[in-house]
């Protein structure tokens, strides 16, 4: 399970250092690309290191989690309980006899589960903020790619000798608004792809821990022990009814001799 984390912390360290050494090597493309909507795409960069560290902090909040699975897995049930995702667990396991039923087990994976996706939430979230980021962008810079050519349509005089003149300058403002549309819709997806794999990687490690949560509670769990009063109580019930009509038959057999 150790090996596990770790093999997830080194991906996602490498990943973002494969990522930061591509920004270093390719600066004046990064900078030129970012600096065409400076207040939209600074948002869109802002929000994707806010969502990388984010990352690292769920990654790191396992930590505590692993250790304390090892050592319940190792034999120490009094160890230090997990500080949130599987504190509730660890409690039932303190308590709990023995074995345990498969129903308290399904229960049991059925709240891991759940933990972990709403752990998640705010990854998921972010994801989702920067494809609607790079959305905004793009009809943004649509908006004013449209608004440019009709000011400029608007604007040009055929009969004056400086029409190229005034063609060319008026190009400005709608070639801005296509570059807005197309740099934040570039940013915003590669965004929306590094906070993915990023949190892909949490998922993994989160499996990592209920897959041996599920191995070991499985091994030492017991099938259901039927109720042996609903069971018997029913068929007490039946064999009564058929005593208490043969006696009626009996008495009214007996009644029709005398």
């Amino acid at each position: 399970m150790t090996k596990q984390f770790h093999r997830t912390l080194n991906i996602m360290a490498f990943f973002t250092a494969l990522l930061a050494t591509g920004l270093i090597l390719f600066y004046a493309d990064f900078l030129r690309i970012a600096t065409a909507n400076i207040l939209l795409n600074g948002i869109i960069i802002g929000t994707t290191l806010f969502g990388i560290g984010l990352c690292f902090i769920e990654i790191f909040k396992l930590l505590p989690e692993y250790k304390w699975a090892r050592a319940y897995f190792s034999g120490k049930k009094n160890a230090q309980l997990p500080p949130k995702l599987l504190r509730p667990i660890a409690l039932i396991l303190r308590a709990r006899p023995t074995r345990i039923s498969t129903n308290a087990l399904q229960s049991m994976l059925d709240m891991i589960l759940m933990r972990f996706e709403d752990s998640r939430e705010s990854i998921k979230y972010i994801t989702n903020t920067l494809i609607f980021l790079g959305l905004l962008g793009t009809f943004w810079g649509l908006i004013l790619t449209v608004g440019g050519f009709a000011d400029l349509i608007g604007n040009l005089d055929f009969e004056s000798e400086a029409v190229l003149l005034t063609m060319q300058e008026g190009l400005v403002k709608p070639l801005s608004g296509m570059t807005t549309a197309f740099t934040s819709s570039l940013m915003g997806l590669a965004g929306s792809l590094i906070i993915g794999f990023l949190g892909l990687q949490v998922q993994l490690a989160q499996n990592a821990i209920f897959d041996e949560l599920e191995d070991y509670l499985s091994a030492h769990s017991s099938p259901v022990i039927p109720d042996t009063t609903t069971t018997i109580l029913p068929q007490i019930n039946d064999t009564t009814q058929t005593i208490k009509q043969t006696v009626q038959e009996i008495q009214q057999s007996l009644s029709e001799r005398a």
